[in-house]
């Protein structure tokens, strides 16, 4: 089983960037997708980006045209690159992998973004 290990998170004025990065104890190559969710203070767990083996990327709408998801199958890493951010990305945020499509998804410990207004 892969293991998922958060970094990158802090705290960053609105406006500003934050690039986190998800680094897997094992290969990615065959993972089917691997992605980002994010938690806010008592809500529900909400995807943020996902990335298929293929490539292809997923945003939630609300991230779209600010959020970038990227993949290293060599370096085993998933990134997102997060720019013009906003308090209501104020969240932690976890990194997940889904080794087929019918699989249940594994979580890294989360990490913490804080965007101060």
């Amino acid at each position: 089983q892969v293991e998922l290990v958060e970094s990158g998170g802090g705290l960053v004025q609105a406006g500003g960037s934050l690039r986190l990065s998800c680094a897997a104890s094992g290969s990615i190559r065959s993972i089917f997708a691997m992605g980002w969710y994010l938690q806010a203070p008592g809500k529900q767990r909400e995807l943020v980006a996902t990335i298929n083996k293929d490539g292809r990327t997923t945003y939630a709408d609300s991230v779209k045209g600010r959020f970038t998801i990227s993949r290293d199958n060599a370096k085993n890493t998933v990134e997102i690159q997060m720019n013009n951010l906003k308090p209501e990305d104020t969240a932690v945020y976890y990194c997940y992998h889904r080794m087929m499509p019918w699989s249940t998804a594994s979580w890294g410990q989360g990490t913490q973004v804080t965007v101060s207004s």
